[in-house]
């Protein structure tokens, strides 16, 4: 029987949060909630936060895509997912990107249905990167929803409306799998060169990360989307 390695238990993440997304509004009393320790960057831990009338939350570390080592990589991993989560919730996220030198440019693409940093590291035309970011961002820009029996993702990230959907176990299986971060080797070969192909994973050293976030706030009406 082949054993698995335990995914070690992730760090806590401390961020700060308000009630209202305003600069203004968010000075009021009463809007601010404080530093707030996160024990997991969940689904479930951010709609804690939302519940708790979080509506902006700011990362007190950046999303370090050009750290070595696997401990840096699940952190970044570990970021990246409570990022991808509140943005799927509507929460506005004050966050910072670091980019390594090579890659860079394209990597802040595949990122670019997540709430928009505050600033980007790393890249030379940083600017211009964050400048259409910010103009283009838009809720459920790339996004994954779960029927019976098959997994649909919707991805606009590139101008146009790309459709995938799959019924496939071995693909369920790896979505499950990836969308915590996990180590490539644990994923079919076949299976992660599809989703990697079609832009649909990150990865971050030896850590594979699924880049869309469940529907979870439609827009607009879902027949629409």
């Amino acid at each position: 029987m082949t054993q698995t390695a335990e995914k070690p238990a992730a760090a806590r993440i401390s961020v700060t949060a308000w009630r209202d997304l305003d600069d203004e509004a968010r000075t009021l009393p009463g809007m601010a909630l404080g530093t707030i320790d996160l024990p997991a960057a969940t689904g479930e831990t951010c709609d804690g936060l939302w519940r708790l009338g979080a509506r902006r939350v700011a990362l007190h570390e950046p999303v370090d895509l050009s750290a070595d080592g696997p401990a840096a990589a699940r952190r970044t991993v570990d970021v990246l997912c409570l990022v991808r989560e509140l943005t799927a919730r509507a929460v506005q996220v004050d966050w910072d990107l670091r980019l390594p030198a090579d890659g860079g440019a394209e990597q802040w693409k595949l990122l670019s249905h997540l709430h928009p940093p505050r600033r980007i590291d790393g890249l030379p035309e940083a600017d211009a990167a964050l400048y259409a970011w910010r103009t283009h961002h838009y809720l459920c820009k790339f996004v994954w929803r779960q029927g019976p029996g098959f997994v649909q993702i919707r991805d606009r990230r590139w101008g146009e409306l790309r459709r995938f959907t799959t019924d496939e176990p071995a693909y369920h299986a790896a979505i499950a799998a990836l969308d915590a971060g996990t180590g490539h080797h644990e994923i079919p070969p076949p299976v992660l060169a599809d989703l990697t192909g079609e832009h649909l994973v990150l990865r971050v050293g030896d850590l594979a990360w699924w880049l869309p976030y469940r529907v979870n706030r439609w827009l607009q009406e879902a027949m629409a989307i």
